[in-house]
């Protein structure tokens, strides 16, 4: 008697799910609608400009010579730290020595013309004032004096330009720093008769860095100094390093008609991690405004009315931005002032405080994937020492 209870019970589950999953085989709904929702929140956006560019020292100079010769010896290389004023290279100065000496000849031959065009001029205006030598003499003894001494100018002239000539062969530091490039080396000759030749590039301190970020003209305008910006370069994936800016530079830069303007941020590098040279991925903060925030997607959804046919819509408000609020029996609209976006929030002016729900999308789930019907059928009862079919 037991037994057959048992399967009476067990047919009965059986038969009430089968009619309950009835609908569901055969035409009945198979689908339910689901709202994507979010709430409002206080919050503080952040409005970025990204850009690319290099880092470079903030002081680097290039050291060349004035003059062409044979470098003779180098005393740093590269990465060198030097002093101002220290000895970098020496160039070959017996040429410049021998100019030295005929200049000094040329010199004290000017200053030996001078002497005796003096004493003719003297000897003239003796003769002259005595009314013994005519005007003519005269007027050619000044002239010769004027020339004689005008020659010395010039010789004098030249010997200076020769003794700096040669000072220029010993090549000095005009900072303190380090050496980032040796572009010569020992023997090899120099010439300085168009251009002046580069011998070493120095930075001056490595601890302090720039970034020069070239930044399109399309977000120069929010671009201010003062403002903070966050950097990566590739050799240290992961870490960030901050900068400030310091100057926007009004000289535009057009490559293949693309316009950008160079912004010079300034880079603390007390480790030393930052290299000249590095490429730097660079963002910066311009503007960080607070208000009530709501996922820009809300603003541009709009309910399927057919979709949503067997909930109430309400839409009273204006042609304007809006968000839709859900309710009870289905969705209200509600007209909104959009403010500042970063492209995924959106600051709401008016229209919705902190903690109001807003629909961000609709969606048809059906009811299998919401693990509503898994199985259809009732697990069948257990025997307590055992699994297997309900006993006969």
């Amino acid at each position: 008697m037991k037994k057959r209870t048992k399967i009476i019970i067990w047919s009965a589950a059986t038969v009430a799910a089968a009619a309950i999953a009835a609908p569901l085989l055969f035409g009945g709904p198979s689908e339910i609608i689901e709202f994507r929702t979010e709430k409002a929140t206080e919050s503080e956006l952040e409005l970025t400009v990204t850009a690319s560019g290099t880092i470079e020292p903030v002081i680097k100079v290039e050291v060349g010579t004035q003059v062409s010769g044979i470098v003779e010896k180098i005393f740093v290389d590269y990465n060198s730290q030097v002093t101002q004023g220290q000895l970098l290279a020496q160039l070959d100065k017996s040429t410049l020595k021998e100019r030295v000496r005929q200049a000094q000849a040329t010199l004290d031959n000017a200053k030996s013309n001078e002497l005796l065009a003096e004493q003719s001029y003297n000897r003239t205006k003796t003769l002259y004032d005595k009314k013994a030598a005519t005007p003519a003499t005269m007027e050619e003894a000044e002239n010769k004096l004027s020339t004689a001494r005008g020659n010395v100018i010039t010789a004098t002239a030249d010997l200076q330009q020769a003794k700096v000539n040669l000072s220029y062969a010993d090549i000095y530091s005009p900072i303190s720093g380090r050496v980032l490039n040796r572009a010569v080396d020992e023997g090899q000759t120099v010439a300085a008769s168009f251009s002046t030749p580069t011998l070493f590039t120095i930075a001056n301190d490595l601890t302090k860095m720039q970034v020069e970020a070239d930044v399109d003209e399309a977000d120069i305008g929010q671009i201010k100094e003062g403002q903070h910006t966050e950097f990566t370069v590739d050799t240290y994936p992961g870490e960030t390093f901050t900068g400030t800016v310091s100057q926007i530079r009004l000289e535009p830069t057009v490559t293949s008609n693309v316009v950008t303007y160079t912004v010079i941020i300034d880079a603390p590098n007390p480790d030393e991690k930052l290299y000249p040279g590095m490429t730097a991925n660079i963002t910066i903060t311009t503007q960080s405004p607070q208000g009530v925030c709501v996922s820009a997607e809300s603003l541009y959804f709009t309910p399927d009315r057919e979709q949503l046919k067997d909930y109430k819509i309400e839409d009273i408000a204006s042609n304007g931005n809006k968000v839709w609020v859900r309710t009870g029996e289905g969705l209200r609209a509600v007209a909104v002032t959009a403010g500042q976006s970063d492209g995924v929030q959106t600051i709401l002016l008016s229209g919705v405080k902190s903690g109001d729900e807003v629909v961000t999308g609709v969606e048809k789930v059906s009811v299998k994937a919401k693990g509503e019907s898994a199985s259809i059928f009732p697990k069948p009862p257990q025997r307590k020492n055992g699994g297997g079919p309900p006993p006969q």
